[in-house]
């Protein structure tokens, strides 16, 4: 495992401290990571959404995969 050194604002490091404070983490560490964590997906999830509302707008593909890729690589 790495470590990081970022810097942090007085306030960020004092969030960082409450969540500790209230357990919502054992240490400093596990609060990033759980953070790092939670953005990963929220992330993940507004990649889905995106890609649902392109699906709305008919933006999307559809069909057999094997012709998709045809012509995929026909126009790539």
């Amino acid at each position: 495992m790495s470590t990081l050194s970022v810097p942090l604002t007085p306030q960020l490091e004092e969030t960082i401290n409450s969540f500790v404070k209230n357990g919502y983490a054992p240490n400093k560490a596990e609060v990033v990571r759980k953070a790092l964590k939670l953005l990963a997906r929220e992330e993940a999830i507004m990649a889905v959404l995106e890609a649902e509302r392109e699906l709305d707008e008919g933006k999307g593909l559809r069909g057999d995969l094997d012709v998709l890729a045809k012509r995929l690589r026909k126009h790539g």
